[in-house]
Formats: structure tokens, sequence, C-alpha cells
């Protein structure tokens, strides 16, 4: 590139507010290494699919925080029935489990809202990071595309958490309260608690299946303008 040819470039850059340098992390020399070491002729795509794992992996930081903050705070996943005597039924010394019910809209909110969250996180993180040479169309369209995208997968994680968390968490709840009372000697399983477990557990499960489908949808669709 002559020094005209460069001027151009940075004249153009100062105009649109876009740069192919995109954003770059100390790991970026790691990631690389290790897609040349194992990617061969798809070294590229491999150091873009980690990136995109790096990145999902701080999507769903964001995502399982927001969801634990939200279910401790404003939208519990259950919620005990109270007595008409005033009291709670759960500090009767029957089985807790029959006076608990589920809040299944709590759950779908709150994983909505984390999953929003996460969305908009995502994005950035993709388009400044993992495809920064992606610059033949508007970053509106590739928002919406990112957006739809995200959607069914949310469509599919929302509906299998909502259906499968109460089960998830009756079954592996009592597995993993001892592994808890190391960390948080006072803590005792709960309706409550058990059903948390359940939604954070399914959501782990679902994220893994989202994070591909994500990444492969994007890549040949959202972004396929990059080699």
């Amino acid at each position: 590139m002559t020094g005209s040819e460069a001027g151009i470039t940075e004249s153009n850059e100062a105009v649109t507010g876009q740069t192919t340098r995109g954003f770059h992390t100390p790991i970026d020399k790691i990631i690389e290494a290790i897609a040349a070491r194992f990617g061969g002729e798809k070294a590229k795509e491999l150091e873009r699919f980690i990136k995109f794992a790096i990145v999902g992996i701080t999507g769903a930081v964001v995502d399982l925080g927001l969801l634990a903050l939200l279910q401790v705070t404003f939208l519990p996943p259950a919620a005990y029935i109270s007595s008409p005597l005033g009291f709670s039924l759960a500090t009767l010394p029957l089985n807790m489990e029959i006076f608990a019910i589920p809040l299944h809209f709590n759950v779908a909110v709150a994983t909505t809202i984390a999953f929003i969250a996460a969305v908009v996180s995502n994005f950035i993180w993709t388009m400044l990071w993992v495809y920064p040479e992606s610059r033949s169309r508007s970053k509106r369209r590739q928002l919406v595309q990112f957006a739809f995208i995200s959607v069914i997968g949310w469509s599919a994680r929302t509906l299998w958490i909502t259906l499968m968390y109460v089960s998830i968490g009756a079954w592996i709840a009592p597995m993993l309260e001892p592994l808890i009372q190391v960390f948080n000697a006072t803590f005792t399983l709960d309706p409550v608690s058990e059903k948390s477990i359940g939604s954070v557990v399914a959501q782990l499960i679902a994220m893994v299946v989202v994070m591909l489908w994500n990444f492969f949808a994007n890549r040949y669709w959202t972004f396929n303008d990059v080699d």
C-alpha cells in the first residue's frame, strides 16, 4: 500500500468510524499458536471458533451471574404457600416439597433478561474481536441477524429450561448439596434452592448446545463476508 493509499484508508476510517484492525487482547498470540498447531489449513477458522467460545464463556458469566442475581432478588424460581394463619407452611416439620410451588413465569423472565444482556455482550465482542475484518455489511444488519439467530437459540433454550429445571433440580441438587456445603457450611437444600440449582444446571446444558448453533449460524450467515 502506498502512502497515499494509506492516507485514503485512514481518511475513510476517520469518516466511517470503521477499522479493520479489530480489538486485540493479551491472549491473541496464544490462540493463534494453538490454531496454527492444530488447525492446519483451517487454522483461521479454528482461531475464530476458539475466540467465539471464549466470547461465549464471557457471555455465560453475564448470563449465569445475572440469572443468579435475579433469582435471589426479584424473580425467585419458586415460592412457599403461606397458611391462612399467616405463617409459612415451610416452617412446619413436614415435607416442605408439597408447599413450594415452582414459578415458571419468573424463571422464563429471569432467563430472558439474562439472555438479552449476554447477547449484547456477545455481539460486541464477536464484531470487534472474532470477525473484525467483516466490514462489507452494516453493523445494524449484522446485529439484527445476530439477534435473530440468538432468538432461535433462546426459544429452544427457554423451552428446555422451563420444561426440565424442576426434574433436573430434583435429580442433581441432592448430589451437589455436599459440594456446596464445602464452600457454605450453613447451606441446607430446600425446594427453592433445589429448583434454583435445577435452572442453573439446565441453563449450562442449553448454553453448550446454543453456543455451537450460534457459532455456525453466524459464521455462515451474519459474517459470511469474511474469507
